[in-house]
C-alpha cells in the first residue's frame, strides 16, 4: 500500500515537474516572438506544446550567442563554455528524459516522443557554435558557410517540427521526400528573410555578414535573395497537403507570414535595411492567420 502510494506520488511529481517545464517553454515564446506564438496557436493541440517546447530550446542557445551573455560580461572564452554546457545538458536530458533545467526538460520530452535524435540537434548547435568561434573583427560568411550555417540553424528546426507533425502517420517514401524538402526549404526561407531584416543588428552589433560576406549589399544583392526566398517558400508550399490537418493551419499561417514580410523587404532600399528592421503590422498577422484557418477548414483530412 505504502510503495503504491509513493509510485503514484512520484508519477504525480513528475508530471507536475514536466508541465511546468512546458509552462516556461511557452513563456519564452510569448516573450520573444509573437509571430511564432500565434502560429503554434493554430496547431492542433497534440502538437502545440511540442512546437513550443522545441522553440524554447532553440532560442535560449540562440540567446548566448547573440548578446545575452555578452552582456552578462562573459567573454568569448566563457560564452563557448556556456553554450557547451548547454550542449551537453541538452543531450542528457534528451537520452534520460530528464533535466534540472526547465525548457531541457520540456525539449527532452518532445525530443523523446518525436524521434528527434543528435542527427538534427547536434547541427543545430554547431551553427550556434559558429556564431561564437569567429575569432575576427568581422564573420564574413561565403556561399558555402552561409549554406552549412543555414541548414544548421534553420532547416533542422524545420525537421525536428516535422517530425512532431509526422508522428504516427503514413506517408508514402516520395510524400516524405517532398515533406522533407518542404520543411527544409521553409526554414531556409525564414532564415535568409531574417537575415535581410535584421542587416542592420546583424552588421553593426553583431559584425557578422550572412549573405554577402564583408561586402556591404546592393539593392541587386536584395533582389537576388529575395527572388530565392520566393522559391524556397514556393517548395515549402507544395508540401502543405501532404502534412497532417492539424497542421496546416499553423505552417500555412508561418509561410504567408514571412511572404509578406519578404516583400515588404523588396520594397525597402537597402540602406533602409541598414538602418532598421521591417516588420509586419499585428493586424496584417491577424488577418493571415484567420484566412489560414479558413483554407484549411474545407480541405480534407489525412
Amino acid at each position: 500500500m505504502t510503495g503504491g502510494t509513493a509510485a503514484r506520488s512520484g508519477d504525480d511529481a513528475l508530471h507536475r515537474f514536466t508541465r511546468t517545464a512546458e509552462i516556461a517553454a511557452t513563456d519564452v515564446i510569448r516573450s520573444y516572438s509573437t509571430s511564432f506564438g500565434l502560429a503554434t496557436r493554430l496547431l492542433g493541440q497534440r502538437h502545440r506544446q511540442h512546437v513550443r517546447n522545441i522553440y524554447a530550446m532553440v532560442r535560449i542557445a540562440d540567446e548566448i550567442v547573440d548578446g545575452v551573455a555578452a552582456e552578462a560580461g562573459l567573454d568569448a572564452s566563457a560564452q563557448s563554455e556556456a553554450l557547451a554546457s548547454y550542449i551537453a545538458e541538452t543531450h542528457r536530458s534528451m537520452r534520460s528524459g530528464y533535466s534540472s533545467d526547465l525548457v531541457l526538460h520540456a525539449f527532452a520530452r518532445t525530443a523523446r516522443e518525436s524521434g528527434i535524435g543528435e542527427d538534427l540537434t547536434q547541427p543545430f548547435f554547431d551553427s550556434m557554435t559558429a556564431d561564437i568561434a569567429a575569432d575576427v573583427d568581422f564573420a564574413a560568411y561565403d556561399a558555402d558557410a552561409h549554406a552549412s550555417y543555414v541548414y544548421g540553424s534553420a532547416e533542422v528546426v524545420g525537421l525536428m517540427c516535422l517530425r512532431v507533425f509526422l508522428r504516427g502517420a503514413e506517408r508514402t517514401d516520395r510524400e516524405r521526400e517532398i515533406l522533407v524538402r518542404g520543411a527544409r526549404q521553409l526554414g531556409a526561407a525564414f532564415q535568409n528573410v531574417n537575415f535581410l531584416r535584421d542587416l542592420a543588428d546583424d552588421t553593426d552589433r553583431l559584425q557578422r555578414g550572412y549573405l554577402g560576406g564583408s561586402a556591404r549589399l546592393t539593392d541587386a544583392d536584395r533582389d537576388r535573395w529575395v527572388e530565392t526566398v520566393h522559391g524556397q517558400l514556393a517548395d515549402a508550399r507544395e508540401a502543405i497537403p501532404l502534412l497532417p490537418k492539424d497542421a496546416r493551419a499553423a505552417v500555412r499561417s508561418a509561410l504567408a507570414l514571412f511572404a509578406a514580410l519578404t516583400r515588404r523587404v523588396s520594397q525597402t532600399p537597402i540602406e533602409v535595411l541598414y538602418r532598421r528592421r521591417v516588420r509586419v503590422p499585428d493586424p496584417l498577422k491577424a488577418l493571415l492567420a484567420a484566412r489560414a484557418l479558413v483554407v484549411t477548414a474545407v480541405e480534407r483530412d489525412r
